[in-house]
C-alpha cells in the first residue's frame, strides 16, 4: 500500500461521487494524503489496520444515524474503539433516541452507501437536513482519516482543516459529544 498526496492523476474507474470530494477539498485549499485500497469494512480489522498505519491516522467510525419518526437525521463521528451508546449520544444531542438509519436515506442525504458513510458525504447534503455529531477525541485528534464517500480509497486530512474550513463551507455546524 501506497501513501498519495492528493487527488489521483489517473481518474480512469474513479467514481463522479470520489472525484467531487477531491474537486471540493482542492477548491478549498485543504491537503489530503490519500491511500487507495481494497474495499474496506470496519468487520476486516487487518486491511483497516494495515491502512491506518499506512495513512499515519485513526479512520473513525461514521455513524449514519436517523430518530424513531426519521424526521432527524446525524453523521456520529466517533473513534473506532469507543462504542455508540444510543441513550448517551441521543441526550447529547437533543433527541429523541437515535439508531442506525436506513441505507436509502443514507444514499439520499449524504452520497454514501454502507460502509463508505463519511463526513465528506456532507457535500452532498445540500439541503442540511443531517447533523454532524463529533466525539471529542475526534475533535482533539491531529488528523481525521475518512473515504472520499467510496471504500475503496482513504484519506488523511488535519482536524482543523475538517473542523474550521471543510465544515463551514458545507454549511453545517457540529455537537461535540462525549461517548465511552
Amino acid at each position: 500500500m501506497e501513501r498519495f498526496t492528493g487527488r489521483p492523476t489517473d481518474i480512469t474507474n474513479r467514481s463522479e461521487k470520489e472525484m467531487k470530494v477531491y474537486d471540493f477539498l482542492d477548491d478549498l485549499g485543504i491537503e489530503y494524503n490519500r491511500i487507495d485500497h481494497a474495499p474496506a469494512f470496519g468487520s476486516e480489522v487487518e486491511l483497516c489496520r494495515e491502512i491506518e498505519e499506512t495513512l499515519g491516522a485513526e479512520i473513525c467510525k461514521n455513524l449514519f444515524l436517523a430518530n424513531r419518526q426519521r424526521t432527524k437525521f446525524y453523521m456520529l463521528m466517533i473513534p473506532e474503539e469507543k462504542v455508540f451508546r444510543s441513550s448517551d449520544i441521543s441526550k447529547q444531542a437533543g433527541s429523541s433516541r437515535l439508531h442506525f438509519a436506513e441505507s436509502e436515506y443514507m444514499e439520499e442525504m449524504i452520497g454514501c452507501l454502507p460502509g463508505s458513510a463519511s463526513v465528506m458525504g456532507l457535500i452532498n447534503d445540500t439541503e442540511h437536513k443531517v447533523q454532524l455529531l463529533v466525539d471529542e477525541d475526534v475533535i482533539n485528534a491531529e488528523y481525521v482519516g475518512c473515504h472520499p464517500c467510496i471504500n475503496t480509497s482513504s484519506l488523511r486530512i488535519r482536524s482543523g482543516d475538517i473542523f474550521d474550513k471543510f465544515i463551514k463551507a458545507t454549511g453545517h455546524d457540529l455537537i461535540i459529544v462525549h461517548a465511552e
